[in-house]
């Protein structure tokens, strides 16, 4: 579990949030090698840079990081909010209320995380296919009732 304080988020609001044990591996692994470079408390990443070296990486550099990648694995249209909207889609696939996506998400109103979920026409339809089988045997049972 990681906190997020307030003054780190868009809403202002804290919140908790879990994470997965290969995320873990990873940040414990970047951790490791945050510390032969900076020994400061405060933000966990630091930039590696010549000019700015062991400075916290500021918002805006991220976002130039990560554009820099997209465009050398030639992603088209990858900023750093696409993984968020990947991770809530993936909550949504998976089966989570959308309450607890919102609440995971740090959102006031689940109007918000609907905005992040893309769900594609394949999941809608693998969805309704099992719903309609489920439907379709309540129904059968209940015909073999009454026909008993």
């Amino acid at each position: 579990m990681i906190r997020v304080r307030a003054e780190n988020t868009k809403g202002r609001r804290d919140r908790i949030v879990p994470y997965s044990a290969a995320s873990g591996v990873l940040l414990a692994g970047y951790l490791d090698h945050r510390r032969t470079f900076g020994q400061k408390r405060g933000r966990p990443f630091l930039s590696e840079s010549r000019r700015n070296y062991s400075a916290p990486i500021s918002i805006w550099s991220w976002s130039k990081i990560v554009l820099r990648v997209a465009r050398r694995a030639a992603v088209p249209r990858f900023t750093t909010h696409t993984l968020r909207h990947l991770c809530l889609t993936d909550l949504a696939r998976a089966g989570w209320d959308i309450h607890e996506i919102a609440t995971f998400a740090g959102h006031r109103s689940v109007q918000t995380t609907l905005l992040y979920i893309h769900l594609s026409g394949r999941d809608l339809a693998r969805k309704l296919a099992v719903s309609m089988a489920q439907i379709h045997a309540q129904r059968i049972h209940m015909l073999a009732e009454v026909m008993a």
